[in-house]
């Protein structure tokens, strides 16, 4: 007979475990009826969508599959597409709720998830002491009492003071909750003070205090990171204040970070992403090796089989582009001819500087910046030996010569790539020097050392004339 019962309590749990298989988040959502409504997450600062369901008569629905979502916060989005709030999806997906969208958020109720149900606590604890955080420093604001500021600001500090308390006592109950590990993401180290080394505080302490603690609640094993608001915030400032922007830094931590990260696929998937999109087209010059780095160790050894073939082909297009023009290597031949055909190669030019700019005469933005650039140049950059080699990439030989002609650009060194050099290239299967240069916009300027090097490139000609300034006080220095 005991058999029979184990039999059976086994059999029992095999089903409860089948059952629990997949999500199964029953919705009742008033006033909806026969509504489209959908179950939205964060993917880093993208929203997208999980599922959707068409409420019935009665306002209710099931967003159901077979497999578990990645655990984070989702949201419920009504018909028009607007956030009606938010939830937590973890291990346990299968559980209902219920709300009535004319008295949100206090009319939000969980059944199975008790989990939701403590953070729909917090989040109207934290609501109602947001409005009055709120309220108070709207009244700080206009008053010009002392004694009310002390007050008001005194008030602010306590309310604070409650949130934080009260994250402190749902960490400390649930200590391996959802909610736990978001409390765990928005906390920044509190820096202790500065010891004394030699007599005097150590003012770099505190960076690198912040620093090296930075991540300390935070595992890049935890692939339910990737679907909150509070992760990529969180990249961004660590790559922004906290590495230093050179990009042998920035290749070193990210390299450590997607170590880490390479046992969770879709936390390693999710880190690649990012410092894929963000490199790809940085926003400082130099920082392009980063991407070069991340394509040659990563994505060209075939670990990011997650991106789409199309995209994959734009990485391998921008990664050769870009390997060809890195700062610190010597740049690739031009071979150009002038407007009377004679060859002038880029590395015929003698000159202890060279600035190339590729420029289309038909161009607007070209026709407002050339002249200002040719204007620096005649007034200062002539002067301190620096040679100013114009491509001229688009708008056709005879829009070119007219430029040249109605702005009086004398001096410069303008060329042009013939017909016949680029047919020989491209069947010779050559990069041409669009991809060299990776020129796809115009005007773009480069800077040259005497060796040919490259020393900046695609800065404004403001900005090539600051590096110019500083190369040149280094040399009378040296």
């Amino acid at each position: 007979m005991s058999k029979i019962l184990l039999s059976l309590t086994t059999f029992l749990c095999l089903l409860q475990a089948q059952a629990q298989n997949g999500y199964d988040i029953r919705l009742t959502l008033k006033p909806y009826k026969n509504s489209k409504i959908y179950l939205g997450y964060y993917y880093g600062k993208i929203k997208a969508v999980a599922d959707s369901i068409t409420l019935d008569e009665n306002s209710t629905g099931h967003f159901t599959g077979k497999e578990k979502l990645t655990g984070g916060v989702y949201f419920i989005v009504s018909p028009s597409k607007t956030i009606l709030f938010e939830l937590l999806i973890d291990s346990q997906q299968h559980f209902s709720l219920a709300a009535d969208t004319l008295h949100l958020p206090g009319s939000v109720t969980f059944t199975g998830s008790p989990e939701n149900t403590v953070f729909q606590q917090y989040t109207l604890f934290t609501n109602n002491k947001g409005s009055e955080i709120v309220a108070s420093q709207k009244e700080l604001a206009a008053t010009h009492d002392k004694k009310d500021s002390l007050r008001l600001r005194e008030k602010i500090r306590r309310l604070n003071e409650e949130i934080q308390q009260y994250r402190q006592q749902i960490a400390a109950r649930y200590p391996q909750s959802l909610l736990t590990m978001l409390f765990h993401a928005m906390k920044e180290p509190v820096v202790p003070p500065a010891p004394k080394v030699g007599g005097k505080v150590d003012s770099l302490f505190p960076y690198h205090y912040f620093k090296a603690h930075y991540w300390d609640s935070i595992s890049f094993t935890d692939d339910r990171l990737t679907r909150t608001p509070v992760f990529e915030p969180r990249l961004d400032k660590y790559y922004k204040d906290l590495v230093s922007p050179q990009a042998d830094s920035i290749e070193r931590e990210a390299d450590m970070m997607l170590l880490e990260a390479r046992v969770n696929k879709t936390m390693f998937q999710f880190l690649l992403v990012y410092f894929v999109q963000k490199y790809v087209n940085p926003e400082y010059m130099g920082q392009d090796a980063v991407f070069v780095h991340l394509f040659e160790k990563y994505i060209n050894t075939g670990q990011a089989e997650f991106f789409t073939e199309k995209y994959r082909q734009y990485l391998n297009n921008r990664a050769y582009s870009l390997m060809a023009n890195l700062i610190g290597q010597p740049a690739a031949n031009l071979e150009m001819v002038d407007s009377s055909g004679k060859p002038r190669p880029l590395y015929g030019v003698q000159a202890p500087f060279t600035v190339i700019c590729f420029w289309d005469a038909t161009c607007g933005h070209c026709k407002e910046v050339v002249p200002r650039l040719d204007s620096i140049f005649q007034a200062k950059w002539k002067q301190q030996g620096v040679k100013l080699y114009g491509v001229m990439v688009d708008g056709g030989q005879e829009a070119w010569l007219q430029f040249i002609k109605d702005h009086n650009l004398k001096d410069w060194i303008h060329v042009y790539e013939t017909k016949a050099h680029q047919d020989s290239t491209e069947a010779a299967g050559q990069a041409g020097y669009r991809q060299l240069y990776d020129v796809y916009q115009t005007p773009i300027l480069y800077l040259l050392d005497k060796d040919k090097r490259i020393i900046a490139k695609k800065l404004s000609y403001q900005q090539l004339d600051e590096v110019l300034n500083l190369k040149l006080q280094h040399e009378k220095s040296h």
